[in-house]
């Protein structure tokens, strides 16, 4: 992987606890990304080709959910709620292309069977006051967070 500068060890934000290296070659019509520690290595494509490999959409619905689910449990914890072990977020992120050009949009459907609603719907909206990827969406595009 080619050498880059190094991340600031602190920043507005706080002190940075952990940093994504990704390498990334070929964009998303054909390309490959792989991580600095080696467990990330995938080839992309773009949906619908039927091609091998994933693409940016996927990637951010699985991190996005999957980040959404820690954050679930942060707040339960805090709140000392026990999660169901059932505990599922479907995730979906749409590509859009309009006049302007391309934007995204996305739902995240969470499903916390056994909690009364009012109790999962309490969990579901501040896990998205405090889940990094919901605040780096928020107010950017379009999402929905639905309890099903």
């Amino acid at each position: 992987m080619p050498q880059v500068a190094e991340a600031p060890t602190t920043r507005e934000g706080g002190k940075v606890i952990y940093t994504a290296k990704i390498h990334t070659t070929g964009g998303r019509e054909n390309g490959a990304a792989y991580s600095s520690d080696g467990h990330l290595d995938v080839k992309l494509s773009l949906p619908g080709l039927g091609r091998a490999g994933t693409n940016p959409e996927q990637l951010l619905a699985a991190g996005w959910s999957a980040c959404f689910e820690s954050a679930i449990g942060v707040t339960a914890r805090k709140k000392r709620i026990a999660l169901p072990a059932d505990l599922a977020i479907d995730a979906e992120v749409d590509l859009h292309l309009s006049d302007d050009g391309y934007s995204l949009s996305a739902r995240l459907n969470v499903s916390l069977p056994g909690l009364e609603r009012d109790v999962a719907q309490a969990l579901v909206d501040e896990a998205h006051q405090i889940c990094p990827y919901s605040k780096a969406t928020r107010g950017n595009i379009d999402v929905a967070i639905t309890l099903v």
